[in-house]
């Protein structure tokens, strides 16, 4: 295509294998492989309408990630964002940054707005892997295009898809690991997008999400069903107890699950079987 560099051409050749419907001719010239036409997203909620605004990816990385999150972690005594993202590379099964080390891997972040976390995931994986940033929102990508540079020496490169999060695009086993942060919380429908990841995921990957955490129990039966059900419908958030997304995993057939806990969020892992 005229205008897109030969760099983002390579990326997009080894994105585009890894499709399970590859177009013949992939519109690239955002500087990402986009997927989505306007008349294909969903009506978005008042949550997702933010993510898509042109005004959050430009504070989102410095000021709002930063603020909202560490905060929701129970800053200063949670982790911040450096050392979330050193866990993200271990839970993960990948190097950390400077290592001489970094094993080869195609990883998948899932909804990764402005690319934030592709990158600190990108650090720990070698030169000959692959980091796959997909998010459904043009302002998001086109933010994570422009402050993603170039792979450093021995580091993975990064390329983007504008793609559905709940119906993921890739073809079944496409990836060794699987990262979901900050995001699970905004679906419509969160299990089907944890079946398409598990999908997506090959035998002995390696899946991490980090997602909300309601740090009180609602009360079972129909009134805690309907608190849950207007409190989703009205800020387009679900708010997950302390057993549903460990237990989404153990359905879908994974090993070793843990957890790490926050006042307000929670980290959940484990590899598939």
């Amino acid at each position: 295509m005229e205008g897109v560099s030969t760099s983002v051409r390579t990326l997009a050749e080894r994105v585009v294998g890894l499709l399970a419907d590859p177009p013949d001719d992939p519109d690239l010239s955002a500087g990402y492989v986009n997927l989505l036409g306007p008349a294909t997203e969903p009506p978005p909620s008042l949550a997702q309408s933010a993510m898509r605004s042109a005004f959050l990816p430009q504070i989102y990385e410095k000021v709002w990630r930063p603020a909202g999150f560490n905060l929701m972690k129970g800053w200063p005594i949670g982790p911040d964002t450096a050392a979330e993202h050193a866990m993200a590379r271990d839970w993960l099964g990948l190097g950390q940054p400077g290592e001489t080390e970094r094993p080869a891997l195609n990883v998948l972040d899932v909804a990764c707005g402005p690319g934030n976390v592709t990158r600190a995931l990108a650090a720990g994986v070698g030169a000959d892997g692959l980091v796959v940033g997909l998010d459904a929102s043009a302002t998001m990508l086109g933010r994570a295009v422009s402050d993603t540079p170039a792979a450093g020496s021995g580091e993975a490169p990064v390329c983007y898809v504008r793609g559905n999060a709940v119906d993921l695009p890739f073809r079944d086993a496409a990836f060794d690991a699987v990262c979901c942060f900050g995001a699970l919380y905004l679906f419509d429908d969160p299990w089907r997008a944890v079946d398409g990841m598990t999908r997506v995921l090959r035998p002995g990957g390696r899946l991490i999400i980090l997602t909300s955490r309601r740090p009180f129990t609602v009360p079972a039966g129909p009134l805690g069903r309907e608190v849950r059900r207007r409190a989703g419908d009205l800020t387009g958030i679900t708010v997950f107890g302390d057993s549903q997304v460990t237990g989404a995993l153990t359905e879908r057939g994974f090993t070793g699950v843990r957890r790490r806990r926050y006042p307000l969020m929670q980290l959940v892992a484990g590899q598939r079987s």
